[in-house]
Order: C-alpha cells, then sequence, then structure tokens
C-alpha cells in the first residue's frame, strides 16, 4: 500500500518507482557484463588492446550499476530517529560516485590515448570484430537511451546520472571503431587523436553529474519549484490573504518545502489550522515531487 503524500511504499519506505529503478539497473548490469565479454574475447583473439580497454571500459559500467543498486537499497529506507528526512541523499551520494567514475574513466582513455601515440600497435581488423563492435555499440546506445527514458519517468537522478555512464561507453566504442577506420586508410597516428577528444567528452560528462548532485548536497533551491505555481496554489486557497518566504530543497522525487502564508488575525486558532492544511494538500497535488512541507501560519498585517 502507497503513502498518498508521498507515494512511499507503507512500512519499507520505498516508492514503487524506486523499486522499478533497482530492476531496471540489474537489468542494465546484465547486459553490461555481456558486452563486456563479448568485447574481452573477441579483442584478445583479435589481438586489439584498443577493443580489451574497452571491454574494461565496459565492465567499469557494470561497477556503476552496482553503486546504483546499493545506493538505491539504502535510500528507500523510511526516516528514523537520526535520520528524520529519510535516507534520499544516499541516493545523490551514489550518484557523486558515478560521477567520480565517469572521471577515472576518462583518465584512463587520455593514458591509453597517450600510449597509442608513443607506442602505435596496429590490431587485427577482420569482419569479426567489426561485427561485435557495432552490435556492442547498438545494444550500448538503446541501454543508455531506455535509462534516461524511465530516469526522467521516475525522476530518478542516479539512473539519468548512470545512463550518460552507459552513454560514455558508447564513445569510447565509436573511438574504437574510427580507430579501426584511420588505422586502415593508413593513418594510425589519428587513433589517439580521437581517443583524447572522447575522453575530453567524458570528463565534461562527468563533471556535469558532480555539479548536479552537489547542488542537491548543497540544498540549492534549483528545483522544479515554479514560483508562478506556487503563487496561484497558495492565493487561490480560501482563507489565505498573503504568503511569503517560500524555500524548498532536496531532489527531484523528493522535495521538501517550507512556506509562511498570512491569514485573518481574528480567525481561531483551528480555522487557522484547516487553512494552512488545505495548502499543504495543494501544494503536494501540484508540484511533482513535493514530498513534504511545513506551513507556518501568520497573522495578516
Amino acid at each position: 500500500m502507497l503513502d498518498e503524500a508521498t507515494g512511499r511504499r507503507a512500512g519499507s519506505g520505498a516508492s514503487e518507482g524506486q523499486l522499478r529503478v533497482q530492476r531496471i539497473f540489474i537489468a542494465v548490469l546484465a547486459l553490461n557484463l555481456s558486452v563486456a565479454l563479448a568485447k574481452a574475447v573477441f579483442g584478445i583473439l583479435a589481438g586489439s588492446v584498443s577493443m580489451v580497454a574497452d571491454a574494461v571500459h565496459s565492465g567499469f559500467d557494470s561497477f556503476s550499476n552496482v553503486v546504483g543498486i546499493v545506493a538505491l537499497y539504502f535510500a528507500e529506507k523510511p526516516p528514523d530517529p537520526e535520520h528524520p528526512y529519510g535516507h534520499g541523499k544516499i541516493e545523490t551520494l551514489g550518484t557523486l560516485a558515478i560521477g567520480a567514475m565517469l572521471l577515472l574513466s576518462a583518465a584512463g582513455i587520455f593514458f591509453e590515448g597517450y600510449q597509442r601515440l608513443v607506442s602505435p600497435a596496429a590490431p587485427d581488423i577482420t569482419a569479426v570484430t567489426i561485427g561485435v563492435m557495432l552490435g556492442t555499440l547498438v545494444v550500448n546506445i538503446a541501454v543508455s537511451t531506455y535509462e534516461r527514458k524511465k530516469g526522467e519517468e521516475y525522476q530518478s537522478q542516479i539512473l539519468i546520472s548512470d545512463s550518460l555512464h552507459t552513454r560514455s561507453d558508447v564513445f569510447v566504442s565509436i573511438a574504437v571503431l574510427g580507430g579501426f577506420l584511420a588505422a586502415r586508410l593508413g593513418f594510425p597516428q589519428a587513433d589517439p587523436v580521437i581517443a583524447f577528444a572522447i575522453g575530453l567528452l567524458i570528463a565534461r560528462m562527468g563533471v556535469r553529474i558532480l555539479y548536479e548532485a552537489a547542488q542537491v548536497l548543497t540544498d540549492s533551491m534549483n528545483l522544479p519549484c515554479d514560483p508562478t505555481l506556487i503563487r496561484a496554489v497558495v492565493m487561490d486557497t480560501p482563507g489565505v490573504a498573503g504568503y511569503h518566504d517560500f524555500r524548498c530543497r532536496g531532489k527531484p522525487g523528493e522535495i521538501f518545502a517550507d512556506i509562511h502564508i498570512a491569514v485573518d488575525p481574528a480567525l481561531p486558532v483551528a480555522r487557522a489550522h484547516e487553512i494552512s492544511e488545505e495548502v499543504e494538500r495543494r501544494l503536494k497535488e501540484a508540484v511533482p515531487g513535493l514530498a513534504e512541507v511545513v506551513v507556518h501560519i501568520e497573522p495578516d498585517d
């Protein structure tokens, strides 16, 4: 049974969206391991260092899936005396870890590009190796697109971040295929240049994830709390004469807010309390992901 106010499963703290995100992570983990194994086997058989390195990167993707599963497991735990606001920010910590992994991936690609630059080696390019790379590329594109779509649907910051991590594997595969093509055309020196460019792109993605996670951890109001919507909802509530100091914090899907409303000072306390409860109910219905809002009552001056 779901709590109407928070959408969380009674007694467990887990929302249906979180449970679905966990299942998506498990499915993506299985796919990433399969892709990594295919690249490793055919890369070793072909003597392709870049393909084996790509397999390692795909395996690294699997580790980010594990981080996502573990982070969601702890994030879905219900509030307790030590964590009265719940454990939702553990998901953001997991997002932070995935961003750091992307930066490590970029560093690894820079190093690999440098190695190719100082010690160029021509891989054994066959139709099989190209076919494997193209096949795994299609799988990664599909997985990344699906992850991002579901992450936006369930407002899961960690799933969106993992989709970017999976997309980084797409860019690495493109770099490997680009290296194959450059070698075939007689320009092996283009291979490390492609690797450096892909490394920069992945580093940019990692920095973006870290920035967005930091916004949540520092309680930024950079959230979907539309001031126009807030004003319309609050001022449309019967008995509200005005409001001020609306604040919100948290992450998409789990927003905490507080607001001061002004009411007629001649109203009985019980009636003023009813108005505050109505403001709370209307805001939760109107603002996506609003888990809790504290309404302060003040006399209208």
